[in-house]
């Protein structure tokens, strides 16, 4: 068997390449002429003749040789970069080095990943309770400030009624005589400098007169015109002055007490006598210096007629012609005594005057005569906060269920919103209340609808606070309902409630409240957790 001898590429080319070159030459070399014979000449002496050289004979003619075409050659790939490969697969060679180590980290990986993943479900946790309780903190901190706000307005109206309660006691004690206890009464109220520190001055004065003080009275009126130069009060203060000065040197004058009896059986008489006579003989008592228990009884009876001159004359006490003390008793018995033409007049006056504890007074007196509208009215339309207040608890006092519902429907403000569900707790709306506790989305406010049908005793309330419970995912208006339920001394609920609840800080809300109720239910489910 013959040696296969290999022939490199790059060999067959140069060989293609030299014979194809020699084909080329051969028949140029055959058309070249014949050299001609060379001339004798004399031969130089010095050099041998040459032998004579034989023609070359003539190449013959070579026949065509059919070259088969050259094949395209290949383009030659570029030598590789030998370093440049090794530095690509220098990484890949170093991973495949750690390849064991790697393993054996990922298999450490999967062993660990219960742990990691239960490590993670307890961090999300944790930042959902995190999330919920920095929504806890400020639902908390808005509850605090609406709570703050309440607190003044409580304390505002905690002055205001003790200023009340003092000058009514000062007043009462007035009609009894008992001067010394009256001037001691107008003084506390004097020195508070609210809004019946002029009236009290006035009857503080009034007092002193009547026991004899008569320096210290003309001091105290003095004080008055001084410091409140444009009171109401000025003018029956210089009326007394006159009296009191009239009487300098007077001794106390005990028949006063007789007289006020006397003059109180007279004006008494004078509601079965012609208006005509009456009413000039009301008004000059009225604007007089009798005690407080003469002027009221004037007023009344003055209330109680009919004719047009008596409706005009407390018409104007209740616009503020005279002292305070008169236009209020004036407007509450408008209030009372008064139809439609009494609540126009009210009205008039609400709007004309700027008087917080006036138009406080009226929409009392509304609530009196059945305004509903009027307050309505009121309540949408006023800008003090505390009047638009006490305008939705009068509305609330009356029961005017579907006028607070419309008016929950439009308002917008939310410290509004809570003064209506309160009105709606004082007016015992507990259909609007459940209505509101199923679609108020408003935390805040649901709380509150939370808290008041806890106080609005009723027996479908116990049944809507436990849906609210099962239902709501915020822990604030689930501590609301337990502490409702609790409120409703409703133990059979909360029994109920802690178990089935799987939540312990719930739970344990539940049970406290349930440990500080007197109930036998309340009682033998703790016997049955100490059983456990």
């Amino acid at each position: 068997m013959r040696a296969r001898i290999w022939i490199s590429m790059d060999t067959r080319i140069a060989f293609a390449l030299v014979v194809a070159t020699a084909l080329t030459a051969a028949p140029a070399a055959a058309q070249t002429p014949a050299r001609p014979a060379r001339t004798a000449q004399t031969p130089a002496p010095s050099v041998p003749r040459t032998p004579v050289i034989p023609d070359i004979p003539d190449i013959p003619v070579m026949p065509d040789i059919a070259i088969p075409a050259i094949p395209v050659i290949p383009a030659i790939p570029d030598i590789i970069d030998v370093a440049a490969i090794m530095e690509a697969v220098r990484p890949a060679l170093e991973i495949a080095a750690h390849a064991p180590r790697i393993a054996a980290e990922a298999r450490a990986a999967a062993a660990a990943a219960p742990m990691m993943a239960a490590e993670a479900r307890a961090a999300i946790d944790r930042l959902a309770f995190d999330f919920d309780q920095d929504r806890g903190r400020e639902a908390e901190q808005r509850d605090r400030e609406a709570e703050q706000r309440e607190r003044e307005r409580e304390q505002r109206d905690r002055e205001r009624e003790r200023e009340s309660q003092w000058y009514s006691e000062g007043q009462s004690a007035a009609d009894d005589y008992r001067w010394d206890r009256a001037v001691s009464y107008f003084d506390r109220v004097a020195q508070m400098k609210a809004t019946k520190v002029e009236g009290a001055l006035y009857w503080k004065a009034f007092s002193q007169n009547r026991l004899g003080q008569r320096s210290e009275a003309l001091t105290t009126i003095a004080e008055l015109s001084k410091n409140y130069p444009n009171s109401p009060w000025r003018k029956q203060a210089a009326v007394l002055e006159a009296e009191v000065r009239r009487d300098i040197g007077q001794p106390a004058r005990p028949q006063d007490a007789g007289d006020d009896e006397v003059k109180l059986l007279a004006l008494q008489a004078l509601q079965n006598t012609s208006p005509e006579q009456a009413v000039p003989i009301l008004e000059k008592t009225l604007e007089g210096t009798a005690s407080p228990k003469v002027k009221q009884r004037a007023l009344f009876v003055l209330a109680q007629s009919n004719s047009p001159r008596a409706r005009e004359v407390l018409r104007n006490y209740a616009k503020g012609s005279s002292t305070p003390d008169l236009q209020n008793q004036a407007i509450r018995y408008l209030g009372v005594h008064g139809g439609a033409e009494a609540q126009a007049v009210l009205g008039e006056v609400y709007a004309s005057t700027t008087d917080v504890d006036v138009k406080r007074r009226i929409l009392r007196s509304f609530m009196t005569s059945g305004a509903k509208d009027r307050l309505l009215k009121a309540a949408q339309g006023e800008q003090n906060p505390d009047l638009r207040a006490e305008a939705v608890n009068q509305l609330g006092n009356m029961g005017a269920h579907e006028e607070l519902w419309q008016l929950y429907q439009k308002e917008s403000a939310v410290d509004v919103k809570r003064r209506i569900i309160r009105g709606m707790q004082n007016g015992g709306s507990v259909d609007r209340l459940i209505d509101l506790a199923k679609s108020e989305q408003n935390p805040e406010l649901r709380r509150d609808v939370v808290r008041a049908l806890g106080v609005t005793r009723s027996s479908r309330t116990g049944d809507v606070l436990v849906q609210i419970y099962n239902t709501d995912t915020n822990v604030d208006i689930r501590k609301q309902v337990v502490n409702a339920l609790f409120i409703q001394e409703n133990a059979t609920a909360l029994v109920a409630l802690a178990r089935k609840e799987q939540d312990q800080s719930m739970r344990k809300e539940i049970v406290s409240r349930l440990s500080n109720m007197r109930s036998k239910v309340a009682t033998d489910y703790m016997i049955e957790l100490l059983g456990k």
